[in-house]
């Protein structure tokens, strides 16, 4: 049985029990916005997986300019110092995924077992699929435990173990 990092099960744990982000975009004028994102794990990409509306900012904003950025932390635990909450930021190209693709259904699949009471926006022609492509991430685990990771690191990270391991 191959030994995981400590890190490393944090993280997956991490990114398994959390299902909301801060998403980091660029508006218009070149200013950052962030706004709060339900998502997905798509592991076979491996990639994160948006379900966005036309009308939202940060939708029109990431297929603008797709470098973004998204922020996964655990819940404050009441007693624990919020400086070393386990988080981590993930810096990656979004990338918009057209419907009559095998890929769209993999991650229309993946979002809506995380999310079932999504279905029915799934319908809405303004809706859409976006994987996040990871390139980096900076991973916090509390004080004096914290790493950045490069694409390969990360995308280690978030496929799925096999059995035993």
């Amino acid at each position: 049985m191959a030994h995981e990092p400590r890190l490393n099960l944090e993280l997956r744990q991490l990114l398994q029990q959390c299902r909301l982000g801060a998403l980091g975009t660029i508006d218009d004028e070149g200013r950052p916005f962030v706004s709060m994102v339900p998502w997905a794990l798509e592991p076979s990409q491996p990639c994160l997986v948006l379900h966005v509306s036309a009308l939202a900012a940060h939708a029109r904003y990431l297929l603008a300019r797709p470098q973004v950025s998204l922020l996964v932390m655990a819940p404050e635990q009441a007693g624990q110092p919020v400086h070393a909450q386990h988080r981590v930021s993930l810096q990656g190209v979004a990338r918009p995924l057209p419907r009559d693709e095998a890929e769209w259904t993999r991650c229309r699949d993946v979002y809506l077992a995380r999310f079932p009471e999504a279905e029915p926006m799934t319908q809405l022609g303004d809706f859409r699929f976006v994987a996040l492509l990871i390139r980096e991430a900076r991973q916090v685990a509390g004080f004096g435990a914290a790493r950045s990771l490069d694409g390969e690191a990360i995308r280690a990270v978030l496929q799925p173990q096999a059995a035993g391991d």
